[in-house]
């Protein structure tokens, strides 16, 4: 699969062995990371691709995890991605996350808005993603791409946007 492209950032999908280093967040010589790249986060992300890609000889793209990089000079600064492929209604959970450096900058609103507009293309009817509810920059990221709050509970605020 093709990297996704947007004004300032490369969505690169990740290979299973991309995604291993990220786990494990030991670059390999090839790899571009920003100083603080990978997050725990991004290493979750990674770990869960890697799982799911590990139990199954298919090639989970488009519906895997995706690097962040910033197409200016090819770094690595976070993730996003999906948990698992779309469901029988339509629907597929996406997260993300930067590394904390370059957070406030625009950066995730891009990354999720190419998503939104990738999925179209890619015949999804319905995206999802949550928060947590103290993670008010996460929930301007969500609603600045189109997405509506659906509801919540203890710890989280649950999104959705119908394509």
């Amino acid at each position: 699969m093709e990297d996704l492209l947007t004004e300032r950032l490369i969505l690169h999908p990740f290979t299973l062995e991309e995604a291993q280093r990220v786990a494990e967040g030991v670059a390999g010589p090839q790899d571009t990371w920003g100083a603080d790249y990978p997050s725990e986060g991004e290493r979750i992300g990674a770990r869960m691709f890697v799982k799911r890609q590990s139990a199954t000889e298919e090639l989970l793209q488009p519906w895997g995890g995706y690097e962040i990089r910033r197409r200016s000079d090819g770094v690595a600064i976070g993730g996003i991605g999906f948990h698992g492929a779309p469901d029988a209604s339509g629907t597929a959970e996406i997260g993300y996350g930067l590394s904390e450096s370059e957070r406030g900058k625009g950066y995730a609103s891009e990354a999720v808005r190419a998503m939104v507009a990738a999925v179209r293309g890619w015949g999804l009817k319905r995206l999802i993603a949550d928060t947590d509810l103290d993670n008010l920059p996460s929930q301007r990221v969500l609603e600045a791409v189109g997405m509506a709050q659906t509801g919540q509970d203890d710890g989280l605020k649950f999104y959705a946007i119908e394509l």
